[in-house]
């Protein structure tokens, strides 16, 4: 496996998370379901790790690629298209939220780049696996909502449905629910 996701020309992945306005248009856009900014802004600052993809038209000034991969500053001429973040204790549980790539920019593997760049990132810094008492190895759990249009990005990458041994529930939270409520997305 690649330690650093390939893009197309153009294309620069960074560490970090994109702006409050960018992130709100990524899941708009790419088919989340919307949040305020006052979410936004308590997603990313109690994300694990983020990282997001940024395009460029115009990658080469004086003959020089002006690929900024090592930096988390975007120019104006650059467009933030893709994101993804991790959730996480650091050890054990990590959950990958926010996969999102706009429309445009999708089918070009900038969400593979996202995945990996995630993935590559809990490996480096997640504790190693272990042995058991019984036997049985103790590794990071690592887990995500997928979408249709995701199953086969999750799945070329190693993720597996983890049913029937276990199913994801989830309950939605908002001002109307006092006890149970439904979802209508995530």
């Amino acid at each position: 496996m690649s330690k650093t996701p390939t893009l197309p020309p153009g294309y620069t992945l960074r560490q970090g998370y994109p702006t409050v306005r960018d992130y709100i248009h990524l899941r708009s856009a790419s088919g989340l379901s919307p949040h305020s900014a006052a979410q936004a802004e308590a997603a990313m600052r109690g994300s694990w790790y983020g990282c997001y993809v940024t395009y460029n038209e115009n990658p080469v000034q004086n003959g020089k690629d002006i690929n900024l991969s090592g930096s988390n500053n975007t120019t104006s001429e650059e467009l933030i298209v893709g994101m993804g973040r991790v959730i996480g204790d650091g050890g054990w549980y990590f959950h990958i939220a926010d996969m999102a790539v706009l429309p445009d920019h999708q089918r070009k593997g900038l969400g593979d780049a996202i995945l990996k760049d995630l993935m590559n990132r809990i490996r480096s810094l997640a504790p190693p696996p272990e042995k058991a008492e019984d036997g049985k190895l103790m590794g990071t759990y690592v887990s995500l909502f997928a979408d249709v249009a995701g199953r086969k990005l999750y799945a070329r990458n190693g993720f597996v449905d983890s049913m029937p041994h276990s199913m994801g529930m989830v309950q939605l939270l908002d001002k109307e629910s006092t006890s149970h409520g439904g979802v209508s997305g995530s």
